[in-house]
């Protein structure tokens, strides 16, 4: 069964930079995700930044993140495929975001989103490859 993951729960308030919780990854067969960030609900003038680190020991991050999603400043959703096969050494995934505000309303920043993971299944190699035959007139 594939695994999923929610990095930041959907429908999390976020008004502040923060991260989320650390989630092993050790059981999974493909070690290859979809990545969805949806952002449900903003405010004018801000922009929020994911990035998807990794740790061996659930304790060291590391210097750089695995993944970094696309920028958001509007309602919708963004995919990218994080695949961790190159690096057997990475346990532990967690969601680390900034958000940031200009103009001259309220400072507080605001979004609303998710970041889930979904594994991707690995490619059967059992499946015939089936050729359509060529049509005859």
């Amino acid at each position: 069964m594939a695994m999923e993951l929610a990095l930041i729960a959907a429908g999390t308030r976020l008004e502040a930079n923060g991260e989320g919780a650390a989630a092993g990854i050790s059981a999974s067969a493909t070690r290859t995700f979809l990545c969805r960030l949806r952002i449900t609900e903003q405010i004018e003038q801000e922009s929020l930044d994911v990035a998807i680190w990794g740790s061996p020991d659930g304790e060291n991050w590391g210097a750089k993140p695995l993944l970094k999603m696309p920028q958001g400043f509007y309602r919708g959703e963004s995919k990218l495929v994080l695949d961790l096969t190159p690096r057997p050494e990475i346990k532990f995934i967690r969601a680390r975001w900034e958000l940031n505000r200009w103009g001259r309303v309220a400072p507080t920043p605001m979004f609303v989103a998710g970041l889930c993971l979904e594994e991707i299944p690995p490619m059967s190699r059992e499946t015939p490859t089936r050729r359509m035959a060529p049509q005859q007139a």
